[in-house]
């Protein structure tokens, strides 16, 4: 049995842990606590000034202005921040929490767990291939798209928070995020190696498949060279989107069938860097994936004409092609984490549950340009479809619309950032106003909309208040007022008939 070492760590706190390496990675090596609530990891190497300096302040100012301000708890599920830095035998090391259990494999592969993954940590390189997810992980581990779009939301949401805070991540990438598609959630990690700019350089290039094209491009010149570009809010950005693109289509945005080189490390240099080029470019074809050579465990994600990008719905597909288009040469086109958020909230709302039992993503986004058909098993939906267009009031008490759409489905539901635009669903969120106030269901053909907590539900038309309990009917054309106060909604219903 190792030794129990107990320190006393740079907040005040009593810290033990077994005197034995447990995991190591790329610059730490970790050591459990006998409580397995927490972890202590050593940065190898006698401790220096600047690595010192840089975790006194992540676990410290930064810590505090994240976790002590209004909506902190929010972020300790977002976040495996550390708490703490000590030192032991000349050697700086930080106290992380232990990762929730949703974060390890409960199930494992297939076939009675036959890559022994069981227990282990749920690195989200596992679920942003094809071939892993088709060939090696239990059904049961994958979800469906709907939580794939929730725990996408959760990475933009914590690096919003990130870059808000003058923060970059600088190694961003499936390594460094925890998910779990089941439930739909994720969790950065390796927080110690943030980058504050003008202040605590990166330590790391990043992760291959995640760096931004033009770190790829001068990663040949001095770290000191002012022309060599280096980990960054706006190369967290290119990071970002590329998560973003993989977890929701299981391939990579830049990795076609173009060669650049004879040399294969020259070509991958410049697929990465320099001549990077998006696989479902509008314009250029030239990189696009080649059928021929794509494996049976690949398909149907690596297939652009059957599953394109656009699946992703409006707000996502603009986005995706910004971030691979201008944003690959130009890092300041490149959307924010704030934008990815908003497009994933309303993107969400637009899913539409597939009628095929059987189909294995179970939903897709309505874009409601054609009817509405399931890209994933061609399944198309059958019977009226109510979408509900969202208007909102201005000063000048005219309503206008707020590039915002919700699908029904029975049992979908409304909240209050649906009915007043002035609230949004981030961390800020009340208690109260986290409460649904509406839902829909379908009853003899006809949708309703029934009201749980709106208390100013009226129909425009008629001018009849709707009273909470009550249920009202949707037709084509009808418009519903939600709320009266300022920032307050009008739908409008447009019915599509399949």
């Amino acid at each position: 049995m190792s030794k129990i070492v107990s320190l006393t760590a740079s907040d005040g706190s009593t810290v033990e842990f077994f005197d034995e390496i447990k995991a190591s990675g790329g610059m730490k090596d970790v050591y459990f606590s006998p409580t397995k609530n927490y972890v202590v990891a050593f940065f190898r190497g006698e401790a220096d000034v600047a690595t010192k300096e840089r975790v006194a302040v992540i676990t410290g100012t930064y810590r505090d202005r994240i976790f002590n301000q209004i909506g902190g708890d929010y972020w300790k599920k977002l976040f495996c921040w550390p708490t703490a830095m000590v030192e032991y035998n000349g050697k700086i090391g930080v106290v992380v929490p232990f990762y929730d259990p949703e974060f390890f494999f409960k199930i494992g592969s297939r076939n009675n767990d036959m890559l022994q993954i069981k227990g282990k940590e749920k690195e989200g390189k596992w679920f942003a291939s094809a071939s892993n997810r088709n060939k090696f992980l239990d059904p049961r581990e994958l979800g469906d798209w709907m939580l794939q779009l929730k725990l996408c939301l959760m990475i933009a949401r914590a690096v919003r928070r990130m870059h808000s805070a003058g923060l970059a991540h600088s190694d961003l990438s499936y390594r460094n995020v925890l998910i779990d598609p089941s439930t739909g959630r994720a969790c950065l990690i390796d927080i110690d190696g943030l980058v504050v700019p003008g202040k605590y350089p990166p330590d790391v290039v990043g992760t291959p498949d995640f760096i931004a094209p033009e770190c790829v491009a001068t990663a040949h010149l001095d770290k000191h060279d002012p022309n060599r570009k280096l980990p960054s809010i706006v190369t967290d950005r290119h990071a970002l989107a590329v998560l973003i693109y993989m977890y929701l289509l299981f391939r990579h945005p830049l990795r076609g069938d173009k060669v650049h080189a004879a040399d294969a490390q020259q070509d991958e240099e410049l697929t990465m860097g320099k001549n990077a080029l998006f696989i479902e470019h509008p314009t250029d074809a030239s990189n696009r994936i080649k059928l021929a050579n794509v494996k049976p465990s690949e398909l149907p994600w690596k297939d652009t004409s059957k599953i394109p990008y656009q699946i992703t719905g409006p707000y996502l597909s603009e986005l995706i092609l910004k971030a691979f288009t201008e944003g690959l040469q130009d890092p300041n086109a490149r959307p924010t984490a704030d934008e990815w958020e908003n497009a994933l909230v309303k993107s969400i709302d637009l899913l539409q549950p597939c009628s095929n039992k059987s189909c294995e993503q179970k939903w897709y986004i309505f874009d409601n340009k054609t009817k509405a058909v399931c890209p994933f098993c061609k399944t198309p939906f059958s019977g009226p479809l109510p979408v509900l267009n969202l208007y909102s009031s201005r000063k000048d008490a005219n309503f206008r619309p707020d590039n915002h759409r919700l699908m029904v489905y029975t049992n979908q539901s409304l909240f209050q950032w649906h009915i007043n635009r002035n609230i949004v669903p981030n961390e800020r969120l009340t208690d109260d106003q986290k409460k649904r106030v509406g839902y829909f269901v379908y009853h003899n053909d006809i949708w309703y909309l029934v009201n749980e907590g709106m208390p100013e539900l009226t129909d425009v038309a008629s001018k009849t208040l709707v009273p909470i309990g009550e249920k009202i009917a949707l037709e084509d054309g009808k418009q519903l007022l939600m709320s009266k106060q300022d920032g307050g909604r009008l739908i409008v219903v447009q019915m599509v008939l399949n």
